[in-house]
């Protein structure tokens, strides 16, 4: 196969993904999503690298695209890109994840948006625009809530907050931003979550992730992994929360609350996996291979 990594050539998961497809016979490049242009023409459409690539590359000569990042940008540039993917995926090219997977799974709000559609557990959430209106979702989920950006990855910019003072000031300042008010109640005091590596519809695996300086369970975080034996309805639910939202090879996020029931944190169409590969000894790298090489 030819391989194109949408990334930054310099990242750990990138590297491996690079050097796992070079040592199972494939053709790898790794660029990133602003060193692509599109030209269009009565009956023609040309995705390619920059000219200043020597030679430039033409995108629809790859098998398989692997979208690993979606890097920060004006709101035109993420659109763009993500029109740049669809492009890519009508002309024939896998793209891994598919672009309405990726637009899902970047938004907290549509994945869970999704998967309570679908019928599936996720934590009870209140999303507006106006700080006036998440102080009653706080009130109404019990003074207890944790505050999430819409967009973001690895824990940060989270806050649990527990004191209503604390909140208006809280979502007085994301309001005065422009930013969505994403409120959502806490789960456990347990601090811990699921793991659930995806690939194909299937989990590859799963581990357990602990909280250590606060609520936050990643590994940007501090958080540490233990090894999980997956059951059966966990496996069932990452695997219905990837079919809503159209993810092929992603990381679930699952917590249960302090009820004992499972639910769904969030869906990343772009997982990392050191921890899951250090806990586990399972290579996401090479499972992948294979998964595209059937």
């Amino acid at each position: 196969m030819r391989v194109l990594v949408l990334g930054q050539p310099e990242s750990y998961f990138n590297r491996q993904l690079f050097a796992a497809s070079h040592g199972r016979g494939h053709d790898c490049d790794v660029f990133t999503l602003d060193q692509l242009r599109c030209r269009l023409s009565t009956g023609s459409i040309s995705v390619c690298t920059l000219s200043e690539n020597d030679p430039p590359r033409q995108l629809t000569d790859y098998d398989v695209c692997l979208v690993r990042a979606m890097p920060p940008g004006s709101l035109e540039q993420v659109i763009w890109r993500m029109d740049l993917l669809w492009t890519l995926e009508q002309q024939g090219v896998r793209v891994i994840n598919p672009p309405k997977a990726i637009e899902c799974a970047i938004d907290k709000f549509l994945t869970l948006s999704r998967c309570a559609a679908a019928g599936l557990s996720v934590p009870e959430s209140i999303s507006c625009e106006t700080a006036e209106e998440a102080l009653v979702a706080f009130e109404e989920l019990g003074r207890d809530v944790v505050a999430k950006p819409l967009f973001g990855a690895e824990g940060r910019g989270m806050i649990r907050v527990t004191d209503l003072e604390t909140a208006r000031r809280v979502f007085q300042a994301w309001e005065q931003i422009g930013a969505v008010l994403f409120v959502q109640k806490f789960l456990s005091e347990a601090r811990e979550d699921l793991r659930v590596m995806m690939i194909g519809g299937q989990p590859l695996g799963a581990i357990r992730r602990s909280a250590v300086n606060d609520f936050r369970t990643n590994a940007a975080q501090e958080g540490i992994a233990h090894p999980h034996d997956l059951e059966s309805h966990e496996a069932e639910l990452a695997r219905a929360a990837c079919e809503a939202t159209g993810v092929v090879f992603g990381g679930v996020d699952l917590m249960y609350d302090a009820d004992g029931i499972l639910r769904i944190l969030e869906v990343n169409a772009c997982p990392g996996w050191k921890s899951f590969e250090k806990t586990t000894g399972i290579s996401v790298p090479q499972n992948l291979f294979t998964w595209l090489e059937t």
